[in-house]
């Protein structure tokens, strides 16, 4: 195991992706992630790589768009409002099958909201955000060392499927400091990238786009392609932890900074007696439903508690999962506020009992 050093969560998910390979940053200033442009803004020139303060998000995702199709590692990174700027040209990259790397940084919303934590974007990942038919992998880490190694595996998926892939973190996790390990490169064997465009001496040429008029069809065509690399991730991209479900009777299901308190409250639930267990996702696209819905067959398991920091989004993937054959219950925070310990546990006391 390599040396521990203490990061803040914004720099150690820019180092990793320096690790990963990325050379190409553009993004705009916002809290709480203002740390990652100013860590880009000094080191990517140290490994000859290129940093740009876009005008705006509109420009830093279209520049992302551009070092993509020339076949660079390349991210952007903003928060809440900040991503909702950038969803046209998500859409576009998913449209022309480019990949990048997109970091949101969570704050509360709606509108300009405040700095403070949230989880309240979790729609605008999860269904894609823009417009048309497509979908993002989500990653959603819970810890400084799980965003520096989630930013690895990021790229290398971003790459395999030709798609933008997000990472959805939070003002916590963005702004907390603790040890880890930074990881080390990928060894993951990855697919050519024979869609580059890099000059077409030699070759024929080749285009790269989202805007598909003619042959009559074409884009009905281009959809069901890409629904077939959705379904490709839905089979292969769905990651989740589980915490002492062998004999839960209550199942919390919380993700992120929402599931570190969560996992407090199971544990000091368990020291009392109760049988409570966690499902943590880690994917929230691809959502682990196949698993929650085994979970609902189980006779054991009584109850469901969605727990986020949000006014119940991720609630509706768990009541999808469930389909109806177990209670449900709910426990939010909104508006920049972290789960609070003591109300998350009376909230499990109330709903084991």
């Amino acid at each position: 195991m390599g040396e521990k050093v203490l990061m803040r969560g914004n720099e150690a998910l820019c180092e990793s992706a320096i690790i990963a390979g990325c050379r190409f940053y553009f993004g705009y200033p916002i809290t709480p992630q203002n740390e990652v442009p100013a860590y880009m803004a000094r080191r990517l020139p140290e490994v000859n790589g290129c940093f740009l303060q876009a005008e705006s998000e509109l420009s830093a995702i279209n520049m992302v768009w551009g070092a993509s199709v020339a076949g660079k590692r390349v991210m952007t990174s903003s928060s809440s409002p900040g991503i909702s700027l950038m969803q046209e040209g998500i859409s576009y990259l998913a449209g022309a099958e480019l990949p990048a790397v997109i970091v949101n940084i969570m704050r509360g919303g709606p509108g300009l909201g405040s700095i403070g934590p949230s989880q309240s974007d979790y729609f605008q990942a999860t269904r894609g955000g823009g417009h048309g038919d497509y979908r993002t992998i989500v990653l959603a880490p819970q810890s400084v060392q799980e965003i520096a190694d989630i930013m690895i595996d990021a790229f290398d998926l971003a790459d395999i499927y030709r798609n933008p892939v997000v990472v959805l973190g939070d003002g916590v996790i963005g702004q907390m400091t603790e040890p880890l390990v930074l990881p080390k490169p990928s060894t993951r064997t990855l697919p050519r990238n024979d869609w580059v465009l890099d000059g077409a001496s030699g070759r024929d040429a080749r285009v790269v786009m989202s805007l598909r008029l003619s042959p009559p069809g074409a884009l009905e065509t281009h959809n069901l392609h890409l629904k077939e690399k959705f379904c490709e991730m839905e089979r292969n991209e769905v990651r989740y932890e589980e915490y002492e479900l062998s004999d839960a009777q209550l199942v919390i299901v919380a993700f992120g900074t929402a599931a570190r308190v969560a996992r407090t409250c199971m544990q000091k639930a368990r020291g009392l007696g109760m049988k409570v267990g966690l499902l943590r996702p880690v994917t929230l696209w691809p959502f682990c439903a196949d698993a929650l819905g085994a979970l609902a067959e189980q006779r054991r398991v009584k109850a469901f508690l969605t727990v986020e920091m949000n006014l119940g989004q991720m609630l509706e993937d768990v009541r999808l999962a469930v389909l109806g054959r177990k209670d449900i219950f709910f426990y939010g925070r909104t508006g920049g506020s972290v789960p609070d310990e003591d109300e998350l546990f009376g909230k499990i006391t109330e709903v084991f009992s």
